[in-house]
């Protein structure tokens, strides 16, 4: 079996295993994946009870990964999340215990109930894959991932992620209320055994960093580094937005768009790919005018209102 094969081989029997857990969320599985290969970071945001913590612990599972869950509550401190340094008499000398941080895959569960600045707590790690406590810095194992989960800001009791923070998340992705015959299907599953007790891992961890870095020769042509530049830009002029997508957010795009054609088969990425991706990719990073809240106007509307606008290139795709 050749090397692409077997990478397009392990792809389908992650996505395979994820969908023994979760059913009828094939696209949220798919996107999820694409975050983790990209070395990105995914923000779930929906109500409780929909499945959000059930995708991340599959995804752990399905890539052999070790997994770590923070609780976010209005009480946690940076210490809790990031580790601390405690003095040992016996030794004479101040010992690092490691936080919840220190993993592979790791769920921030409810990121919006904790104070800003233990949210904050992780932007270092999500940013530089590395932790500093008491001026010593920890660097974290790859592949590291971080999926938090938020119920929507209206509700009571909650902390709106900041900027600079949601900036930092390559996906914002919506789990949604199943279909009738799905959640019929979760109610037998739920009947006998947990299925999530019973997955196994399908990929190793180093067969994981071939994946990512596979993604990186999927080749993008000019012309849809243009498509990308031209659709971030009109974001920064649009009647609607005060503040548009940054580069940050381009580069996010295309390298979400690479691994998105990497598991669709192709060495290649297509306009098609960003006009799929782009409302998952910038629709966080973009803050709408007062008067367009108060009409209604979504974020994800002014995104593929955005993509609509720009023309897509034609121009032949040759390597």
């Amino acid at each position: 079996m050749s090397l692409q094969s077997k990478n397009r081989n392990n792809i389908e029997k992650i996505l395979t295993n994820i969908e023994k857990v979760m059913t009828g969320k094939r696209k949220v599985a798919e996107l999820s994946l694409v975050a983790l290969l990209a070395e990105g970071h995914v923000l779930l945001e929906d109500v409780p009870g929909v499945g959000k913590t059930m995708m991340v612990r599959a995804l752990a599972k399905s890539v052999g990964a070790t997994f770590r869950r923070i609780q976010f509550t209005p009480d946690l401190l940076p210490s809790d999340v990031t580790g601390v340094s405690i003095y040992n008499p016996k030794e004479m000398e101040f010992q690092f215990r490691p936080g919840p941080i220190m993993g592979n895959i790791i769920l921030a569960d409810e990121i919006n109930r904790t104070s800003p600045k233990t949210q904050s707590a992780l932007l270092e790690g999500m940013e530089e894959s590395s932790v500093t406590v008491d001026g010593v810095t920890h660097h974290l194992e790859k592949p590291f991932f971080v999926m938090a989960t938020q119920n929507p800001i209206e509700y009571e009791g909650t902390y709106p992620l900041p900027e600079a923070q949601l900036d930092r998340f390559l996906l914002k992705l919506k789990m949604g209320y199943p279909e009738i015959n799905e959640e019929m299907e979760v109610l037998n599953r739920a009947q006998k055994n947990p299925p999530i007790e019973e997955l196994e891992p399908v990929v190793t961890l180093e067969e994981l960093r071939e994946l990512q870095r596979e993604i990186k020769s999927v080749f993008v042509d000019d012309t849809v580094k243009r498509y990308i530049v031209d659709i971030s830009h009109r974001t920064r002029i649009h009647e609607n937005v005060y503040l548009g997508a940054s580069p940050r957010g381009s580069i996010g795009l295309m390298k979400v768009a690479q691994a998105y054609a990497f598991i669709c088969g192709r060495d290649y990425v297509l306009p098609d790919d960003i006009q799929y991706l782009a409302p998952a990719v910038l629709s966080h990073r973009i803050i709408l005018k007062s008067e367009a809240k108060f009409e209604g106007i979504t974020a994800e509307e002014v995104i593929n209102r955005v993509v609509a606008r720009v023309p897509v290139p034609v121009q032949r795709l040759v390597k």
